[in-house]
Formats: C-alpha cells, sequence, structure tokens
C-alpha cells in the first residue's frame, strides 16, 4: 500500500532535523563579529571579537589579543593593524579590547593614563576576558596569545609577568617594559618584539620619547637582558640576519624554548609594520618586515603546557 504523500513528507522532515549535527547553523545565523561588554570590578569593559571564516566547520582555535596604543581603541587598532585580514586567511581568531579612560590606555605599570592614576586592574581583565572567551567560543585555552602597539606592546610585557600560566607567548612593537614590580613569571614566556630605529616615541636605546609625558622608556637591551635571564637563555645575543632593511637579534637555547626574537628595522617610526599609519598625522609604517606574518608563524610554535 502506498504510504499518504503527507505523511512520507512528515517522516523526510522528521529525519532531516534528527540527523542535523547540533554544531550545524544554518548559514543565515552565523554570525562571525561580535562587539560585546564584559563587567570586571565594576567597570564595563568593551571589546571586538572576529571569528574566522571556518569558525563554524572547525574547532580548537587559537586566540591572539591585540592591544592598542595609548589614546586608540579596539577597532582603531583593528584598522590599523590590519590584524583581521591575516587571521581570517589563516584561521585564527582575533579580540581587540578597548583600555580605559577618555583617552584609552591600558595599566602598563609606569604607563599610561587614567588607567595607571586610577590603579585600573587590567591583568584581572584580560584574565576574565579570556576566560568567558574560552568558556563560549571553541578556543584552545593552551594557545593564547597578546600582541600590542606602544602602550599595548608595553601592558604585554606585564601580561607575561603576570600572566603567564595563560598567554602562551607575546608580540609587542613599539615599545619597552615599564612594569613597578619584579617580574617573577611562573614560567619562561616566548617573546617576538619588533621596533623601528627611527620610533621617536619609545626611543629602542632609552629615555623620554615624544608623546609619552613624563614616562622613562627603559633601553630594549636591558628588557632583553632581563628576559633573558628569565627564559634561562644560556646562548649569549646573536644577529642571526642583517640587510640594509632590518635586523634580526636572537637569544637561543633558552628553557622550553622561550626563545627572544628582536626585528629592528632601519625603516618606518612609532607604526604598526606592514600596517596602516595609526593617526592622520602618524609616523608610515616599515615595510622590511611585516608584523602580522612574524607574530603568527612565531605563535604557531608555542602553547601552554
Amino acid at each position: 500500500m502506498k504510504m499518504p504523500v503527507f505523511l512520507f513528507t512528515l517522516i523526510v522532515s522528521l529525519g532531516a532535523i534528527f540527523s542535523c549535527n547540533k554544531n550545524d547553523v544554518p548559514q543565515e545565523d552565523k554570525i562571525y563579529r561580535f562587539n560585546e561588554t564584559l563587567n570586571v570590578d565594576g567597570l564595563e569593559r568593551t571589546y571586538t571579537l572576529n571569528l574566522p571564516p571556518n569558525y563554524y566547520e572547525s574547532s580548537g582555535f587559537s586566540l591572539v589579543i591585540a592591544l592598542h596604543g595609548g589614546g586608540g581603541s579596539g577597532t582603531q587598532f583593528e584598522t590599523q593593524s590590519q590584524l583581521t585580514n591575516k587571521a581570517n586567511a589563516s584561521g585564527f581568531i582575533v579580540v581587540y579590547p578597548d583600555g580605559t579612560g577618555l583617552i584609552r590606555t591600558w595599566n602598563a605599570g609606569n604607563c599610561c593614563g587614567s588607567s595607571v592614576t586610577n590603579h585600573v586592574d587590567d591583568i584581572h581583565f584580560i584574565s576574565e576576558l579570556i576566560d568567558y572567551l574560552v568558556s563560549h567560543y571553541k578556543i584552545n585555552p593552551k594557545k593564547v596569545y597578546a600582541t600590542g602597539h606602544s602602550n599595548g606592546g608595553m601592558f604585554c610585557y606585564r601580561l607575561a609577568c603576570e600572566l603567564p600560566e595563560k598567554i602562551a607567548a607575546i608580540a609587542p612593537n613599539a615599545s619597552t617594559m615599564v612594569v613597578t614590580k619584579p617580574c617573577n613569571p611562573v614560567r619562561q614566556v616566548p617573546i617576538l618584539h619588533m621596533h623601528s630605529k627611527l620610533d621617536e616615541n619609545v626611543p629602542y636605546t632609552g629615555g623620554y620619547g615624544n608623546g609619552i609625558s613624563g614616562v622613562y622608556c627603559p633601553p630594549l637591551d636591558s628588557v632583553f637582558n632581563v628576559w633573558s635571564q628569565i627564559n634561562n637563555c644560556a646562548t649569549p645575543s646573536k644577529i642571526t640576519f642583517s640587510n640594509d632593511q632590518y635586523t634580526l637579534t636572537e637569544w637561543l637555547n633558552c628553557d622550553h624554548n622561550a626563545v627572544i626574537h628582536f626585528y629592528l628595522t632601519n625603516d618606518g617610526g612609532h607604526a604598526w609594520p606592514g600596517g596602516l599609519p595609526g593617526s592622520a598625522s602618524g609616523d608610515m609604517p616599515s615595510i622590511a618586515i611585516n608584523a602580522n606574518d612574524l607574530l603568527w608563524d612565531f605563535f604557531q610554535q608555542y602553547q601552554l603546557p
């Protein structure tokens, strides 16, 4: 006996429903970009999250925390760095948090702005942000990394000192380390640092730069000396590549392969290498290196134990 048409249609429809994977999401419901808030220490903190195109078809994604410079914002740094393009092409998640204040800054220790004078606990914010994102998105908690420009890069160093159990590696740019208490991380942290010889805001040789009032910038050789001891690097610093565009200095044979790579360009200024100027009056970025390519290649080599 033939099955009634309406009953056949019902069975087929039910079969389709129950055969769907619970992770399947209709194409029109797939959202890849979020502007969200998180309440931490009584402050409403904001951030922009970008998921790569393959997010709904895969899992175990890396997370890159991208920290804007002083006076910037998450969305401004996204435009400046062009990091979302790299994240989409390479398949990792990137989040752009916002600092605090009318002129947004991060509390990196001795810099910068109202985040320091108001004693904002940005370490707690980033720790809570990581926990929230890991619990709500398909992120591998062992593959969380931090990068940042200027004040954001300074904050990367503080994260490495105080939150190394959640940050696998860091990639600061155009910055230095300005922590106000001894750096005693519970594990060694791999570091990729990028800088321009022409940077007058954060001089790589140290001193008081333009645009950061009253803040002394320690020379980078002293910063790397501290971290080469923390990472227990057995080999002294060595220039492993040099041409008329940039020099790469490396500290190798470190515990747990927590190497330090320092790219110093001869062009550019206080800007994101390979990106766009940070503002209409900002320095032109270096074209000798591409920060996004370098940091992603570097991060992929590391994960938390």
